[in-house]
């Protein structure tokens, strides 16, 4: 994917007619440091572990004895799929002690280890306290997995575990050149959430443009019930649908320049366009009352409790909302609507990645350990065990074969086939976290959905934290190849 011209010219259809309310005026809102002890740091670590023997049953030549520090990000997909795994590691390897622990504090947790030159071999580096990848990956303080892709996988010899991956996969892991510095387990689809059985109450199919989507919103409202909902505390959960709304709109060109810090890129008439009809939920009463102030799991709560229909979200929803779900809500996921027919690209057009990052770091005593792990759970039993008891995709290419999928399941496995090639992939969140969540996401989406910033405040906001990213020389950038 190529980058884009700073200069935008051209009409927009609808977009011209969405009205704009008068400035609220700019907020400034305070930001928080991102790792930069954690990846700074050049203290020693103890002794790595001794190479083991190389055998087809051993590509890796892991040591057999030697310890496996495991550290899991407790969330949407809980801890049950990688205990299965640890064991599968234990029965190849019944003389290793494996220290496994699950934390929703990695970074918390494992800055100290990071800075004394000790950290865990293997990582699932996610959640609202993820480790900065791009930072990670700039100060050298991870491992290059090659040698796990080059390996040969688990169910098939013949082919290495790089050919078994889904599309994009290995993309997301690089940053920088030919190395893959991050491993994403699972495959996420992002978009809008929604009940089919909501819908149905109200006589309702999703709707596939924006005018048909304030028309439900309208019809929802006069029921009582909200048409939208989000994470209000973590409004980076809102570019799971606008992001793709704006590629959308305006192709995927205009994604790429915003992920490689384009001046203007953030002025592009597509970028206007997404944030006026998102303001417009805002303006006609359409979104949850109170969900500025709610949690991801309020939100997720109060949208299965049918107080709102939309949510946007990433597939690992339907897992972790599953106590608060009832039987009957058909959970399933959607593109994001289009504005009009003079969109870029057409419906169908969806955010889906590789999402649950695991990563090696450059310290790790058993890195070797640590990649064999990752080739077990690569295997197709693994990977229908995680789809199984998650309700969600792995990065293995297809390992779905026999299953019984859940409405959500399937209504994700039914978008990517819908999408076919315009599968888009926006890599702020990986390349630059703390731009992407705490400034961009809380600073100026968050202000926008609130109310408290006017459509063309939060597009200047966003681009000016774009500026300032792209300024600083303490960042390692990265551009779309």
């Amino acid at each position: 994917m190529g980058s884009t011209s700073a200069q935008y010219n051209g009409g927009l259809g609808r977009r011209d007619v969405i009205k704009r309310s008068a400035a609220i005026g700019l907020i400034t809102v305070p930001t928080m440091s991102f790792l930069a002890s954690c990846a700074s740091s050049d203290s020693g670590s103890g002794p790595k572990a001794e190479k083991g023997t190389t055998s087809a049953k051993n590509p890796l030549g892991v040591n057999e004895t030697a310890p496996l520090d495991f550290v899991l990000f407790d969330g949407g997909f809980g801890t049950e799929y990688a205990t299965d795994a640890v064991k599968q590691y234990g029965t190849a390897f019944p003389k290793a002690k494996v220290d496994f622990r699950a934390t929703q504090k990695i970074r918390t947790e494992l800055q100290p280890s990071f800075n004394g030159g000790t950290p865990p071999d293997l990582i699932d580096n996610s959640g609202a306290e993820q480790m900065d990848m791009g930072v990670l990956v700039g100060k050298n303080q991870l491992t290059d997995l090659t040698p796990l892709l080059d390996a040969p996988s688990v169910d098939d010899p013949a082919k290495k575990v790089r050919d078994t991956l889904r599309p994009g996969v290995l993309e997301m892991g690089q940053f920088d050149g030919d190395p893959v510095w991050v491993l994403y387990y699972a495959y996420t689809v992002y978009g809008v959430w929604y009940s089919q059985t909501e819908l149905d109450k109200l006589d309702a199919e999703y709707p596939e443009d924006w005018d048909a989507m304030l028309a439900l919103c309208a019809k929802a409202k006069k029921k009582g019930v909200a048409g939208w909902t989000y994470a209000g505390k973590y409004p980076y959960y809102l570019p799971f649908s606008l992001y793709p709304f704006i590629g959308k709109i305006g192709g995927r060109e205009v994604l790429d320049a915003i992920d490689n810090l384009e001046p203007n890129a953030w002025k592009h008439p597509a970028v206007k366009a997404a944030f006026e009809a998102y303001y417009e939920l805002y303006q006609k009463g359409y979104i949850l009352k109170g969900t500025p102030g709610l949690d991801h799991i309020q939100s997720q709560t109060a949208w299965t409790e049918g107080k709102a229909l939309f949510l946007p979200n990433g597939s690992w929803v339907e897992n972790e909302a599953a106590k608060t779900t009832p039987k009957d809500f058909q959970m399933k996921v959607a593109a994001p609507s289009s504005l009009d027919s003079s969109d870029k690209l057409p419906f169908g057009a969806i955010w889906a990645s590789g999402g649950e990052p695991f990563i090696v770091p450059a310290k790790a005593k058993n890195q070797a350990g640590a990649m064999e792990q990752l080739r077990l759970m690569l295997s197709e039993a693994s990977s229908k065990n995680f789809t199984t008891k998650v309700k969600s995709l792995t990065s293995l290419n297809g390992g779905t074969d026999g299953l019984a999928l859940s409405t959500a399941l399937q209504a994700g496995v039914d978008a990517l086939a819908k999408a076919g090639d315009n599968v888009l992939n926006p890599r702020m969140q990986d390349w630059y976290a703390e731009l992407q969540k705490q400034k961009i996401g809380t600073g100026a989406l968050g202000e926008l959905m609130a109310g408290r910033m006017t459509p063309a405040e939060a597009m200047k906001k966003c681009q000016e934290f774009a500026d300032e990213a792209a300024k600083d020389g303490s960042l390692k950038h990265y551009k779309h190849q």
